[in-house]
Parts: C-alpha cells; structure tokens; sequence
C-alpha cells in the first residue's frame, strides 16, 4: 500500500512539471526582423557599432519590419581611489533609450536597457585607453545581445 502512493504521487508529480507550457526560442528565428531605418542620438561610437550589427543581422526579405531609434548615453564614474587619493578604477555604465516601431502590427514599444562594467587604471596612460577601449567593446557586444533578445521576445510576443 505503502508502495503504491509512493508511484503514484511521483507520476503526478511528473505530470504535473513536464506540462508546464514554457517555450524555447527558436534559435532559427532569432534573426527574425527586417531593419528598415536606425535613428540615433547619443554616444556616436557605441551606434555605430550597435547598428552595424543590426544591420548585419536583419534579414532583407522578412516580414517583421522595423524602425528603431537608439539613444545612447556613456557615463565614467570613478570607482575606486587609493590612499594617495590617485584614481584605481572607473566604473562605466552604458544605458540606451530604445524604441521599436514594428510597421505591420501597428506595435511601438519603448525600453531601457543598460549594461555596466569597470576597468583599472594602468600605469600608462595609453594602456588606460586601451583598457577603457577593450571594456566599451565588451559592454557594446552585450548592449547589443539585450537588443537583440528585446526584438525577438516582442516578435516571438506578435
């Protein structure tokens, strides 16, 4: 007897957790939109970069057409100071306005996204910029995964 309720409630426990209705993204649709127009204000670089990759990735003959518009702003925060009062780090923080007007659903979805990160300062100046360089490269590629994941999640929404 002992046995029995035993199994079954482990069938329904089960039952229970593998109908549970979550759905993957596909990874086939990933790149499911088509760019029609990027407008940006801000941070000229970080565009650039963001909408070369927007670019590079829409997909010309689809029907989810959008329009976006990036504004992009870059703030540098001194993180850590020693005891000679000399700057260690900086902390720097990338956050974006972004606005998709999706054409064909009549759809216009506002956002913020940001992303954070911090670098140190090196002995060299030069090396400094290099390594403040490196960091915006960084916080750009995952500013532009957010993005990315925004678009599809809306898409995946429709």
């Amino acid at each position: 007897m002992k046995k029995l309720l035993i199994k079954l409630f482990v069938i329904i426990i089960f039952l229970s957790t593998t109908n549970c209705g979550f759905k993957t993204i596909d990874k086939e649709n990933i790149k499911n939109f088509k760019v029609q127009e990027i407008k940006t204000t801000g941070n000229k670089r970080i565009n650039y970069k963001i909408k070369n990759y927007l670019l590079s990735n829409s997909i010309q003959d689809n029907n989810n057409n959008l329009i976006i518009k990036l504004k992009t702003d870059k703030k540098k925060i001194i993180k850590e100071k020693n005891i000679k009062n000399e700057i260690t780090s900086y902390q720097v923080i990338l956050s974006t306005e972004l606005e998709l007007d999706y054409i064909d659903y009549d759809q216009r979805i506002k956002s913020q996204l940001s992303v954070i990160g911090d670098y140190i300062v090196a002995t060299n100046y030069s090396s400094t910029l290099n390594n403040e360089k490196k960091l915006l490269d960084k916080l750009t590629n995952k500013l532009y995964e957010k993005i990315l994941y925004e678009i599809n999640t809306r898409i995946n929404d429709f």
